[in-house]
């Protein structure tokens, strides 16, 4: 069934979306537990709510790039953005 849904016009996109949200979400709540923050902490530091940093932290939302620096900033960290080549010999 997961085949035939990626199949569909625009599944592979939105699935490659959705994991990337996750991955991004996962390393902020990494990153934020390391400080010892709370969520409303960490909201607090990025100019943000609570449920927006819950919702970014679940992958709930792609975010921009304004708020991914946001909350780099906020967490004392550098945001790096970047491409890379997809396993080709360069």
């Amino acid at each position: 069934m997961r085949e035939r849904r990626l199949a569909e016009p625009g599944a592979a996109e939105a699935y490659d979306a959705a994991r990337l949200a996750f991955e991004l979400g996962r390393s902020v709540r990494e990153l934020r537990e390391r400080r010892g923050w709370s969520q409303t902490q960490l909201a607090k530091a990025a100019g943000m709510t609570q449920s927006a940093v819950a919702r970014f932290e679940a992958g709930g939302t792609v975010p921009t790039l304004v708020v991914l620096e946001r909350l780099a900033t906020a967490l004392d960290v550098s945001l790096k953005v970047g491409f890379e080549p997809r396993g080709e010999a360069a």
